[in-house]
């Protein structure tokens, strides 16, 4: 077995399969079909990247198609985010399609089956057609209008089409097996009334398709080759195919419907209905905040295409499904934010540091490295002042070895610059310190070739020049949820286990060459993780968000406890 059939996943070999025994090159097709009823989360991407991975492996077309079948929660504001969001993760699709292109074939095509006494017009309660579906060891009761006459079903489905009836008098369903094993099977709804209008046909419909009657017959029209669902969707398997068995023709392609599991991430939720909960009720500003499982949050927050898409490669496609650690999304974004953010400084919970024999007034630029990890980065200059801004973590009075930051006749080297001693330290009234006092050698500047540049100390600090740092709000996002799986508690709500420290705002102090950082921007603050500019940023009021930390912090906490 060759090393790339070895790195097949199971998708793969069917398609595979399928082009040895029969398929040509131009008959594959694949589709994404996302319902335009909420913004997309990081589970979808790993189907967006299922079947735009296999377009591009095969060199075949994808379709993005919108199942917008149910005007009740579908909005245009929801179909132009997932485009957004498809192409940011850096995909083209072939044609842009919608299931209600297709609402007049489809009404068609259940008038045939009306003709054929395959389906009928059901004028029960919804109450009523639950109590007789039966369960799965005891078999449904069959409707009493189910053995209507076939102009009876003709009649009544086009009052239904033509807005005579008032939701919930009538659907129609299919005659299939009321005492089939799988229930789905159990004479499945077709069509329910709506008098609602719908983004694209506004109030020319007022009966909208099911789900299971509208994906198979999209997926033939379009000629898709093999539409892949999620694991829930293989009990659908059954219906697919018998709709399917109904209208294909032999001289066109027959889709094939395939089941993947799905990939759930730690300390989130990605049900829809549970992210609009949060939206609201407030617990998160929007869709698109940065604590978010969205698509649109994981952006704002300054993930990156690659990184989402690298995350994808990883968990792969399986058939069982499992919770995938967040740490490991994480992960991605920090190797890939390592790989192209430049380096900068800023100081988060700021303490004065003064060098006492470093005259006032005086002022230098020194040379820094944006990224050491990439020459071409090439570097800037950043001021270096008498007093400085230092983290108020990184200086203690009195310390153990094993504290290599700054302590009272302690020394350090400050990044880029010089080394310093700490003389003495001022207090407030509380006891807490206020400002460090120290000296520097003024012959110890990194990179200046001198005995002194060339001693070793072991801490290193970061820094900015108070005179010219320039302040901005910085956002430190944290995880939304303190269980790893909120929604899986039978006797708590997913609401109980939300992060009540999600989301700090603080002031912070950077250094100037931020000064002109755009919306998107994305940097290394370093010592203390990645950040970008966010999309509330003006010139006059710089944002931050904190995307992840340099490392993952919650293994610690996790460890501990």
């Amino acid at each position: 077995m060759g090393e790339e059939e070895r790195s097949l996943n199971f998708i793969e070999h069917i398609v595979e399969d399928d082009l040895t025994n029969g398929y040509g090159q131009k008959d594959l097709r694949f589709r994404f079909p996302p319902e335009p009823n909420g913004y997309l989360h990081i589970g979808h991407a790993s189907s967006i990247c299922l079947n735009f991975g296999l377009g591009l492996r095969y060199n075949a077309p994808v379709n993005l198609r919108f199942d917008d079948t149910n005007p009740a929660k579908e909005e245009k504001e929801y179909v132009d985010a997932i485009k957004r969001d498809v192409e940011w993760l850096g995909y083209e699709w072939d044609t842009e399609r919608y299931a209600s292109d297709y609402f007049q074939q489809l009404y068609d095509w259940a008038i045939e089956l009306i003709r054929q006494g395959k389906a009928y017009v059901d004028s029960q309660s919804s109450e009523e057609m639950a109590e007789q579906k039966g369960t799965p060891t005891e078999p449904g009761k069959e409707s009493p209008f189910r053995n209507r006459s076939v102009e009876e079903n003709l009649e009544l489905f086009e009052g239904m089409k033509n807005g005579d009836f008032g939701e919930g008098t009538h659907v129609l369903r299919a005659k299939i097996d009321m005492a089939s094993s799988n229930m789905l099977m159990r004479d499945p709804i077709m069509y329910r009334i709506l008098h609602r209008p719908h983004h694209r046909t506004n109030t020319d419909w007022c009966i909208y398709p099911m789900y299971d009657w509208t994906h198979g017959e999209s997926d033939y029209i379009e000629q898709v080759s093999h539409s892949l669902c999620t694991l829930e969707f293989l009990p659908h398997r059954e219906l697919y195919n018998w709709f399917l068995d109904q209208l294909v023709d032999s001289d066109r392609l027959r889709p094939k419907q395939r089941e993947f599991a799905r990939r759930n991430l730690s300390h989130t939720v990605v049900s829809k209905r549970k992210l609009l909960q949060l939206v609201k009720s407030g617990v998160v500003d929007s869709w698109d905040d940065p604590r978010m499982p969205t698509i649109s949050g994981l952006r704002r927050r300054g993930y990156t295409p690659e990184s989402i898409r690298n995350f994808a490669d990883t968990i792969g496609i399986a058939k069982r499904e499992n919770i995938v650690d967040v740490s490991l999304l994480e992960f991605h974004v920090r190797e890939h934010l390592n790989k192209i953010t430049p380096r900068v400084m800023a100081v988060l919970n700021p303490l004065k540091l003064v060098i006492t024999n470093y005259d006032e007034g005086k002022e230098e630029w020194l040379e820094a490295e944006n990224n050491p990890g990439d020459e071409s980065a090439g570097s800037r200059k950043v001021p270096f002042s008498r007093e400085l801004y230092i983290e108020q973590e990184d200086f203690r009075e009195e310390a153990n070895r094993k504290f290599f930051r700054l302590k009272l006749g302690g020394e350090v080297r400050l990044k880029n610059g010089y080394i310093i001693k700490a003389e003495s330290c001022t207090k407030d009234g509380e006891g807490n310190i206020v400002e460090v006092q120290c000296t520097y050698d003024p012959k110890s500047k990194s990179g200046s070739g001198t005995e002194e540049s060339l001693r070793k100390v072991k801490g290193t600090l970061h820094w900015v020049s108070i005179p010219h740092a320039i302040s901005a709000e910085v956002r430190l996002y944290d995880r939304l949820f303190t269980d790893a799986s909120p929604d899986t508690h039978k006797d708590k709500d997913f609401m109980d286990f939300v992060n009540p420290n999600s989301l700090e705002k603080i002031t912070g102090y950077l250094e100037p060459s931020l000064k002109d950082a755009k919306v998107g921007d994305r940097f290394q603050f370093q010592r203390l993780g990645y950040f970008n500019v966010d999309i509330d940023s003006t010139a006059e009021n710089l944002v931050f968000n904190r995307t992840v930390t340099l490392r993952d912090t919650w293994a610690k906490l996790e460890q501990k406890s």
